[in-house]
């Protein structure tokens, strides 16, 4: 017995019915071809995932159900292949007293212009990004379909996602008579996710018995990344079939055999590091929130910075150097280097550099506000209305000519507030926001070691990568004059912001009480900045998005 399976790798986008059934139509014929008689998409393929709270509006509903019956005729001509889709399905159930909204994450099962089966996710994940609960209502039983063609059918036991995490749900198939266990998903990225479902895959494999296949989606959506990252699973847990990461493929796999002897031929991607995972997964995150959107082109800040350096980087093998614009605006504070590091980075890179001086601007600011300020030290204020001059500056360009401006903070300034909210933070997309400063110093090292995508090989001057950090808001500033070393800061936010761990515990570890009381301090007060800050690409467990949720009014410590 074999079965040829194809996981169709691709990426979606949200609301795009149209563009969606074509994708899956002709992946289905692609499949078709090559002698596949199953294919299998990902979790929520048909609408794309994840469609937040359109689920709640009828009318989205009801575009979904047309989609799915549009893909189930177009499909109709495809003989003996099985297509299995991922959509949500369901709305207003009335009742003798009430009206009641049921709403599923459904899978259907089409084969030859028709819909064989339907499996509702049982397991509605509610912790980190995922908020299912609000939208679904959980489903029951297990799906086992046959795919193949005649005489050589295969008993398929169908899963979503969360479902695969739990026990249950698999034994469920595998007592309905499940020969294999397909999983498909949209589970977001980051860092090391991927590895980690293989692991828990595996003992999901070996506690039933069965081979496993997992259809994974690839692509940006708002702040979340889908790595795609499918693979095929023996019995043993050893995994016999890997795609690339980060890029639509059409996964081709072989199941032969049954029973224990049940094994996949097929192509293996080899294993990545974490860094060339982090890296594609910024890049692919730029890439779809300006293609997605449609913006024509990225425009930012260029510093001499670090940050800066890295998000010019990012943007460049994202997008191409054609459509990245750069400006320098240096003020009285800009030292020489910056200019020199700044002109050397653009030009490495072939993008458009622009050097507008603030200063100008800044002394008519303190002139105008000269009787109001007088008698009183220059501080925070005037280094925040240089950050806001440029601000203003960016955002003009960016209305003038269309291109969306690319923040450059990183977590470690997103999280104590050494940012200027209406300043630094002006912009549409925050490339790096969940990057502490110490992996900004590690990727930008790595990204000079690795030219991935073929752009611009050491594309980050040393010496941006060595100098002391600094705002050059005034004279002789760094960044530790007013945080601790990056190191100390760093590793008391993850642990207290990633982590949960509380003040105590931080001390008990042997950081400073000094240091802990002040960054704690720090993330509890900026709250309101966070909330006022762009969107940026999550690759860590938790970061400052949809799975940070604190209030702004909040006097507890701990």
């Amino acid at each position: 017995m074999t079965l040829k399976i194809c996981v169709a790798q691709l990426n979606f986008t949200v609301g795009d019915f149209a563009g969606n059934v074509q994708k899956i139509v002709w992946a289905a014929q692609q499949a078709h071809a090559q002698g596949a008689r199953l294919l299998l998409t990902p979790e929520l393929s048909l609408c794309g995932y994840a469609a937040e709270d359109l689920y709640l509006r009828p009318a989205f509903m009801r575009a979904c159900d047309d989609a799915l019956k549009a893909l189930t005729q177009q499909l109709a001509g495809l003989k003996d292949m099985t297509v299995v889709v991922g959509h949500p399905q369901g709305g207003e159930r009335r009742t003798p007293s009430v009206a009641v909204q049921e709403r599923f994450n459904c899978a259907s099962v089409l084969c030859e212009g028709q819909v064989v089966a339907t499996y509702a996710k049982r397991e509605l994940p509610n912790y980190q990004v995922f908020d299912e609960r609000r939208y679904f209502v959980p489903g029951h039983g297990a799906c086992v379909f046959e795919a193949g063609e005649a005489g050589a059918r295969v008993k398929v036991g169908l899963l979503i996602c969360e479902d695969a995490w739990f026990e249950e749900p698999a034994q469920l198939a595998q007592a309905a008579g499940a020969q294999v266990l397909a999983v498909i998903n949209a589970s977001p990225f980051h860092l090391g996710k991927g590895y980690q479902r293989e692991v828990v895959m595996a003992d999901r494999a070996r506690a039933t018995g069965l081979p496993l296949v997992y259809a994974h989606l690839v692509g940006g959506q708002d702040e979340l990344v889908f790595e795609g990252h499918s693979f095929a699973m023996n019995a043993d847990g050893a995994v016999a079939g890997r795609a690339p990461s980060f890029q639509e493929a059409l996964l081709d796999v072989a199941l032969h055999g049954q029973g224990t002897a049940a094994h996949w031929t097929g192509p293996l991607a080899p294993e990545r590091s974490p860094e060339a995972d982090l890296w594609d997964a910024l890049v692919l995150g730029v890439r779809d929130y300006l293609g997605k959107n449609r913006f024509p082109g990225a425009l930012l800040g260029l510093s001499g910075g670090i940050d800066s350096a890295l998000v010019l980087a990012i943007a460049v093998d994202a997008l191409g150097a054609d459509k990245v614009r750069t400006v320098m605006m240096p003020s009285p504070y800009t030292a020489d280097i910056s200019w020199l590091d700044a002109r050397e980075m653009a030009q490495r890179m072939g993008v458009r550099y622009d050097e507008i001086s603030i200063e100008p601007e800044f002394e008519a600011f303190k002139a105008s506000l000269a009787s109001d300020f007088a008698g009183r030290p220059e501080d925070t204020a005037e280094e925040n209305i240089q950050a806001r001059i440029r601000g203003t500056l960016l955002m003009a360009l960016s209305n003038k000519f269309g291109s969306i401006v690319l923040t450059t903070g990183n977590k470690s300034e997103m999280a104590t507030g050494y940012c200027t909210l209406y300043g630094d933070m002006a912009g549409g997309f925050a490339v790096i926001k969940d990057l502490l400063k110490t992996r900004v110093f590690a990727m930008a090292r790595w990204r000079n070691a690795h030219n991935p995508y073929g752009t611009c090989e050491q594309p980050i001057p040393e010496r941006i990568i060595t100098r002391p950090p600094s705002a050059e808001l005034r004279a002789d500033q760094t960044d530790q004059d007013s945080l601790p070393p990056y190191e100390v800061l760093d590793a008391i936010i993850e642990r207290y912001m990633e982590n949960d761990a509380s003040i105590a515990e931080l001390v008990a570890e042997g950081f400073a009480q000094a240091d802990v009381e002040k960054v704690t301090r720090l993330i509890q007060i900026n709250e309101y900045k966070r909330r006022q800050s762009p969107i940026g690409i999550r690759v860590s467990h938790r970061s400052f998005g949809k799975d940070w949720r604190y209030p702004i009014t909040n006097r507890f410590r701990a």
